[in-house]
């Protein structure tokens, strides 16, 4: 038997260690560096890189990347626990070079890129020099590739990009975007589609606005929506093969929609750590609120839902390990992602709950995790779309029945017992049932 529930003593001094150093030196970040994706800050020029030399001296600098790439190769279920702690702090990911997007962008060029692109572009990204733009929803169709518009048109040596982006995270401070634009559009729908890496100082790169969420001020947000007006870029900038950018696109998300999901349960627990420390000092109608039924009640329904989560994202996780194959495992990602906002949604709203006028006031994070859970219910794919894609894949796997009652109907599986086991009844050892 090989069940285990426990991580390893050397792996585990290294996640000790990450704990201390996440609350010591990480943590204090979240208060005074208003953006860790802004290089062009002073500030954050000051206090990052110090750390970050922390991190790459310790030797757990980007290790989600192999050796071959300055990493550690780790497999899915150490960097799940890493990311677990990493998430309980604004700038922990960016810490230790595991920030997204451009962890999952890095991972496709060191996959797709020609050794031109990665002297170009995936050296400076995994040495934190530049950072990156994942450009590929659109405002009229989200998520969904098949209603693209945003083309790409060869002239000559050049490709003409033309169409609008919407949510591309992180524009405003990148030196360069990946942009998903089709290329083919008589083409299969998934094959339509390729990847080009453009500048973001390319003529006819405007970004119209940057969006926030609704927690954020008005302009504060990083969020962009591009417009590309007749984008030339060389024939070299297709990334990965023409018409392949779904197939690209993938690449980046399955163990990325992992990661996520752990950094979840890091700032889950935060806001179930808060509820319970509330629940022991704030006394009310005569006794504490950890007395009263239905504050135990959630505290009780939260640590079922974490714990729940957590162990849905370590087994699929050690899937993925296991298999070495993310069609194999797709079932359980998207159960994740189907799961992660709920989990996220519920403990953050009782958080709130229990800390009453303070928890909807900006004093408190919980009214910003409360709008931060439907955005994961819409980054890497609507909840709504996983949750089709799980129920398909488990029907797939689900054999018909021929007859006219279900296989599980109990008179016919008590007449077939009776045939088994005639004999036996005859004999009189049982009566009939």
């Amino acid at each position: 038997m090989a069940w285990e529930f426990e991580t390893d003593p050397e792996f585990q001094s290294e996640l000790d260690w990450i704990e201390q150093f996440l609350a010591d030196e990480v943590a204090p970040l979240d208060h005074v560096v208003r953006s860790g994706y802004d290089i062009a800050d002073p500030v954050r020029q000051k206090l990052i890189p110090p750390l970050q030399a922390k991190v790459r001296e310790r030797g757990l600098w980007a290790c989600h990347l192999g050796p071959d790439l300055g990493g550690k190769g780790y497999g899915q279920v150490k960097l799940a626990l890493m990311n677990e702690m990493l998430g309980q702090t604004r700038h922990g990911p960016i810490v230790f070079g595991c920030q997204a997007p451009d962890s999952g962008n890095a991972e496709i060029l060191a996959h797709f890129g020609t050794p031109e692109q990665k002297d170009r572009y995936l050296r400076p990204l995994l040495d934190n020099e530049i950072v990156s733009c994942f450009s590929m929803t659109e405002p009229q169709g989200g998520a969904d590739p098949k209603v693209f518009n945003t083309r790409a048109v060869l002239d000559g040596d050049e490709w003409v990009i033309d169409g609008e982006k919407w949510f591309s995270s992180n524009a405003k401070y990148a030196s360069f975007l990946i942009v998903m634009a089709v290329t083919d559009p008589d083409n299969p729908p998934y094959q339509r589609m390729s990847m080009f890496l453009v500048p973001t100082d390319t003529p006819g790169v405007e970004i119209i606005r940057n969006v926030g969420l609704g927690y954020q001020p008005a302009g504060e947000g990083s969020h962009a929506y591009v417009r590309y007006t007749g984008v030339r870029v060389p024939v070299d900038a297709m990334l990965g093969p023409r018409g392949g950018a779904f197939v690209v696109a993938q690449t980046r998300l399955g163990g990325g929609r992992i990661h996520h999901a752990m950094r979840t349960v890091g700032q889950v627990r935060k806001a179930f750590e808060a509820m319970c420390e509330r629940a022991v000092s704030r006394a009310t109608q005569g006794e504490m609120l950890g007395r009263k039924q239905l504050m135990q009640q959630m505290i009780a329904d939260s640590w079922i839902d974490i714990e729940t989560f957590r162990l849905l994202v370590m087994q699929t996780a050690w899937k993925i390990d296991k298999y070495k194959d993310y069609k194999r495992v797709r079932k359980d990602i998207s159960a994740v992602k189907a799961l992660m906002p709920r989990v996220f949604h519920d403990v953050a709203s009782r958080a709130l709950q229990m800390h009453g006028s303070l928890g909807v006031s900006h004093e408190m994070p919980f009214a910003s995790m409360v709008i931060e859970s439907f955005h994961m219910g819409l980054a890497d794919g609507p909840t709504e779309v996983h949750k089709v894609t799980l129920a398909r894949l488990i029907l797939s796997e689900t054999t018909p029945t021929s007859g006219m009652f279900p296989t599980t109907h109990l008179p016919a599986l008590a007449a077939a017992a009776r045939e088994r086991f005639a004999e036996a009844l005859e004999l009189g050892l049982h009566d009939e049932v």
